[in-house]
């Protein structure tokens, strides 16, 4: 949950402090371990935790839950990321859940992004798409 391969690359470091590795566990026990129980799969986490100077090397917001050790983009190899994402909305709480840059007939493509805040448990639901260039934010999951 916190291999980087941009901060391996630019030499930064990713290690945790304590909120943030509280955190990271939090995520872990209410959502990426009932998520490995339902499908009886490993998770696998593209990207968690980023310190500041990783999330700013690769372009994201400082705002990011990831900073705060409180989101991953995760997939599940054999499973659909739409079927992923629509799991953790029907199932779990959580902050955030997007589906990002998914194909429909590509049920590999893109990834999951869920965020968990205790206290703001919104479950918002988004799709990221690229359009003109640009990433935008569709309401809801969209596959």
């Amino acid at each position: 949950m916190t291999k980087s391969e941009t901060a391996l690359r630019l030499g930064l470091e990713n290690e945790p402090n304590e909120q943030q590795l509280a955190a990271l566990q939090t995520l872990a026990e209410k959502v990426l371990q009932p998520t490995r129980d339902h499908f009886a799969r490993g998770v696998k986490v593209n990207s968690a935790l980023r310190t500041l100077p990783v999330n700013r090397a690769i372009g994201s917001k400082d705002s990011s839950h990831h900073v705060r050790g409180m989101a991953a983009d995760i997939e599940i190899p054999g499973v659909p990321n739409a079927e992923l994402a629509q799991w953790i909305v029907d199932n779990l709480d959580f902050t955030q859940v997007i589906l990002e840059f998914y194909t429909v007939g590509i049920p590999d493509s893109g990834w999951v992004h869920v965020s968990y805040v205790p206290e703001d448990l919104r479950k918002q639901a988004l799709t990221a798409v690229k359009k003109d260039g640009k990433t935008v934010y569709l309401q809801g999951l969209v596959a």
